[in-house]
């Protein structure tokens, strides 16, 4: 929703595709402007991330970490400063539902 807007036909300053911004090199084929297939895709992706981080650290990740996954997974445990702060503001946002 920050980036994206919810844009189902969105595309980011680096290719990313759909509404959730995959990177075209996760993208598994068929149809990225199609708002089911794409929530599919991301939910794979996010789920095998999950797992990756579940295994190394035997926890789940915190709101913060969770957003830092989905933005930058290599970043995880020491995020850049523009990914930290909006991180921060995510996990803020969740915080406050």
């Amino acid at each position: 929703m920050i980036e994206s807007g919810n844009n189902d036909a969105a595309v980011g300053s680096v290719g990313e595709i759909s509404r959730y911004q995959i990177r075209p090199t996760l993208w598994p084929g068929g149809n990225p402007h199609n708002p089911n297939l794409a929530l599919n895709v991301a939910q794979r992706i996010m789920r095998a991330r999950l797992a990756r981080f579940e295994h190394a650290y035997n926890r789940t990740p915190s709101d913060f970490e969770f957003y830092v996954l989905w933005n930058a997974p290599e970043q995880v445990n020491h995020p850049r400063r523009a990914v930290a702060r909006r991180a921060e503001r995510f996990a803020n946002l969740v915080c406050a539902r």
